[in-house]
């Protein structure tokens, strides 16, 4: 276990995580036929080739999936009750097959919850490709377990 127990955050630390990991054409084909998006944009070559993007645009849900979990180690790995919500998501940039991702997190909030058993964590979760463009964007919150006497 590397994640922090709800003591270990500080409000305004920033993590840069070291974990990347570039995307796949398999990667998004396999996420697409998982969650039943057949959107041509992701999949058809030639469709995506006459949209603004020229290109297939990697699933949005994959790239965010993706920088989750490229914060987790340094963040909740085995120290999270539950995933409390995933809110303002955005997607400035197009992320495309071959790129590089990676993650960064700032911690935005605490408190403790009423019965001072666990911690709420509110955490801002950037993504960036291999140019530093930022792909994807996002608030995470998690109850988070405190650390054991």
């Amino acid at each position: 276990m590397t994640g922090r127990y709800f003591e270990e955050f500080e409000v305004g630390e920033r993590i840069a995580h070291e974990k990347r990991r570039t995307i796949s054409e398999s990667d998004n084909q396999r996420f697409c036929d998982m969650t039943m998006n057949q959107q041509p944009l992701h999949l058809d070559r030639e469709f995506a080739a006459e949209t603004q993007f020229g290109e297939r645009v990697v699933n949005g849900l994959l790239t965010m999936s993706l920088a989750v979990g490229l914060t987790i180690p340094e963040t909740t790995d085995g120290t999270i009750v539950a995933n409390l919500s995933y809110d303002d998501v955005e997607h400035p940039a197009p992320v495309f097959h071959g790129d590089t991702i990676r993650a960064e997190t700032e911690v935005l909030d605490k408190r403790e919850t009423s019965d001072g058993e666990r911690g709420v964590v509110t955490m801002n979760v950037e993504a960036f490709n291999q140019d530093d463009d930022l792909v994807c964007e996002f608030e995470r919150t998690v109850l988070a377990k405190k650390r054991p006497d």
